[in-house]
């Protein structure tokens, strides 16, 4: 009976899913064969089905893969003794991959998906929950600890929580720039987290005759 190699099986799946992610933000769930990622991943078409029966299965193991990884950052994050240490950790672990050039073509992927695939849409959603439910527990804390939050700790939480989607969703326009979209996010997690609020958090307007100036 032949023996596996855990690291060697473990390697040439990432390897497959490393090319099928490629070839899913280049051509869509849709445009993207087995054959295709059998050719960019240098395997025959054995192979990959030895490691996933459908195509449809690749495509989910590049995001339930992330499942555990995130249950592990919400998990030191909450640990953390200060919730602000926490939160950073949190958003410094889910930003990890916005530089990342595949990120708009997959980000379009996942919402085509989302909206036509079941088990797709509950695996995203559960991963959210689990991400959610740690930054309602850390503004939790904030606001316990007397931080002044400029919204109840579950609006702040989903506040970040959707600044963190839309970053993603943004990483496709033709000026974007993940390191100064970091630290702008930044800076608005940081008002809302009651920290000092950005200069440019408010948009100025001129005061009315009488009436003292925002």
């Amino acid at each position: 009976m032949r023996t596996v190699n855990p690291e060697e099986h473990a390697r040439k799946r990432a390897h497959i899913l490393g090319a099928a992610a490629a070839e899913f933000a280049a051509h869509g769930v849709d445009g993207t064969s087995t054959a295709r990622i059998c050719r960019a991943a240098g395997i025959g078409s054995g192979t990959l089905f030895h490691y996933f029966a459908t195509k449809r299965d690749i495509f989910h193991a590049l995001f339930s893969d992330d499942l555990p990884r995130n249950a592990a950052a919400c998990a030191r994050a909450l640990a953390q003794d200060r919730p602000d240490d926490g939160i950073r950790l949190l958003v410094d672990h889910l930003l990890t991959d916005l530089a990342d050039p595949l990120v708009p073509g997959l980000a379009a992927a996942v919402v085509f998906q989302v909206n036509r695939d079941e088990e797709f849409a509950r695996l995203i959603m559960t991963d959210t929950a689990q991400v959610r439910t740690a930054l309602e527990t850390l503004t939790a804390r904030l606001a316990t600890a007397g931080r002044p939050l400029p919204f109840p700790p579950e609006r702040v939480a989903g506040w970040i929580q959707g600044l963190l989607d839309a970053a993603y969703l943004s990483a496709g326009e033709p000026d974007f720039d993940p390191a100064a979209h970091t630290a702008e996010l930044w800076r608005i997690i940081t008002w809302l987290t009651g920290g000092e609020a950005p200069a440019d958090a408010h948009p100025s307007r001129t005061a009315p005759e009488g009436e003292p100036a925002p």
